[in-house]
């Protein structure tokens, strides 16, 4: 059993977010426990005080006390709580110690020193689980987003803890990979474990979550149970800055243009290996300029590889762009591209919030430069952040830097890979009024997205690559929203290629 006694917890860097204010939770043996509310509410830092993290990790002050089993939690040495309790947090690539996925799975069972046959047994029951045979013995750097999530999740299963903290487990993941999600949650709810996960995606957790917490301003706002949190309308979610239980059935609010002018992709080929198989394989392809163009398919189809290629990234790219009468190479494209890309920790460079987009300006004016930086930065409710640290922000706060930076670039063509992941509903309104304002100064966006929340909010155009091969693209019309809702639905296969 897990108890929060009136705790309070306020990090030492001073942050105003994040923090924590008289918690009061009792979490029973195998409940499954759903913690929601807005970016900065105090989600990943409740899940902090339960593995353990707070305070062996993150300094601050802490009062109350937080119990597992009757014991104060602060009292276990951080090994014996990383034997109880699992963690899967929401940026895979910081909880990883290994190069190859294998040994990343089985790391935790080494330093439990548990006998060699034993590790193998629990490897071989993990990896059938979750459904990770294709990803065992492979590099983890050249796994998708979605594909290092789902080591990071068989890396805490390994372990068998009696508890699994999960901080937006599914932020990168596909359509078909939550569905892998669920079984595992269901899994491990069979064997009356406790689970706790932090969420903005709600629609694929609370059919199964047991309650569900609502947390506003570090404080437990609301709690409900699965039936009641069902009866709440999408007008009510979406008031307390919630994504919606159904996001598959909405309508488009975004329309094409009539007759856009193209953008001309021939003979994109990319492979790591000189030899190897194609990672990228585009001999053809006409496409609208000026539009919001969805890219969509599944993990480890090509697609983020492909927006490397596009935005001139790789080098070794093959294939030519033609855009308003030119016509450009990989290394030509850099200079008319911007990318955010999906781990956005790997494109902050600044030591505060407003240089970073004063990075990527051209103009001479630094007064003009800053008032536009201060606009687009307001635009992404980041006004107040402006003097801190980009890595002192949390994940959705760091995504939101990072698409500022694209804005303030004023290039042609930006592309942005998985933009939402970890935002709430508030937020994600706020990049899609970002991207179409983008839009409508004549940008060309490509957004990379399993959030289909997004697509119907913004996106004119949607790009279908499976098996780094482009299967059908099209206007977002009624016959693309056939086959996205047909992909959402998981009837996907021969019926979408057929489509095509």
């Amino acid at each position: 059993m897990i108890e929060l006694k009136d705790v309070s917890f306020t990090y030492e860097s001073g942050e105003t977010e994040n923090n924590l204010s008289h918690i009061n939770l009792a979490i029973q043996d195998g409940e499954t426990i759903l913690l929601c509310g807005e970016s900065g509410c105090g989600k990943t830092t409740l899940t902090r005080l339960i593995n353990g993290l707070i305070p062996h990790y993150y300094g601050g002050k802490l009062t109350g006390q937080v119990l597992l089993d009757g014991k104060e939690l602060k009292d276990y040495p951080l090994y014996q709580i990383g034997q109880r309790v699992g963690s899967v947090f929401q940026n895979p690539r910081t909880q990883f110690y290994n190069v190859d996925t294998t040994s990343e799975i089985v790391f935790g069972c080494e330093n439990m020193a548990l006998p060699v046959p034993e590790m193998r047994k629990r490897l071989e029951e993990t990896a059938h689980s979750l459904k990770l045979e294709k990803l065992l013995n492979r590099s983890l750097f050249a796994l998708s987003g979605g594909e290092k999530q789902k080591i990071a999740c068989a890396s805490a299963d390994a372990i068998h803890p009696d508890i699994f903290v999960l901080d937006e487990p599914s932020s990168n993941l596909d359509i078909s990979t939550i569905e892998d999600l669920i079984g595992v949650i269901r899994h491990w709810r069979s064997e009356k474990k406790t689970v706790i996960v932090a969420e903005h995606r709600l629609y694929y957790l609370v059919p199964y979550a047991d309650r569900i917490i609502y947390m506003k301003h570090g404080e437990i706002s609301k709690e409900f149970t699965r039936q009641q949190f069902q009866l709440l309308s999408p007008e009510t979610l979406q008031g307390m800055g919630l994504r919606a239980l159904d996001p598959f059935n909405l309508p488009p609010e975004a329309k094409p243009k009539a007759k856009p002018p193209t953008l001309h992709i021939k003979e994109f080929r990319f492979s790591y290996d000189k030899h190897g198989p194609l990672i990228v394989d585009i001999p053809d392809l006409t496409l609208p300029q000026g539009e919001i163009i969805g890219i969509i398919g599944n993990n480890g189809a090509g697609k983020s590889t492909f927006a490397r290629c596009l935005c001139g990234l790789d080098k070794r790219a093959l294939g030519e762009l033609e855009l308003n009468g030119h016509s450009y190479r990989a290394k030509q494209r850099c200079h008319i591209s911007y990318m955010v890309m999906q781990d956005v920790n790997h494109q902050l460079f600044t030591e505060d919030v407003l240089d970073e987009l004063l990075l990527s300006m051209d103009g001479e004016d630094e007064k003009e430069n800053t008032e536009w930086a201060n606009q687009i930065l307001s635009s992404l409710d980041l006004a107040a952040k402006i003097k801190l640290h980009p890595m002192s922000l949390s994940g959705g706060e760091k995504q939101r830097v990072a698409i500022g930076s694209a804005i303030a670039s004023n290039k042609e063509i930006l592309v942005f890979d998985e933009p939402t992941s970890g935002l709430d509903y508030f937020h994600m309104v706020e990049v899609s009024d970002n991207l179409n304002r983008l839009k409508d100064m004549g940008k060309s966006l490509f957004l990379i997205t399993h959030d289909p929340e997004l697509i119907y909010k913004c996106c004119t155009y949607l790009l279908f690559i499976q098996e780094n091969k482009v299967l059908w693209h099209r206007p977002m019309d009624d016959e693309a929203i056939k086959l996205l809702r047909a992909f959402f639905s998981h009837e996907k296969g021969a019926n979408i290629i057929n489509a095509s």
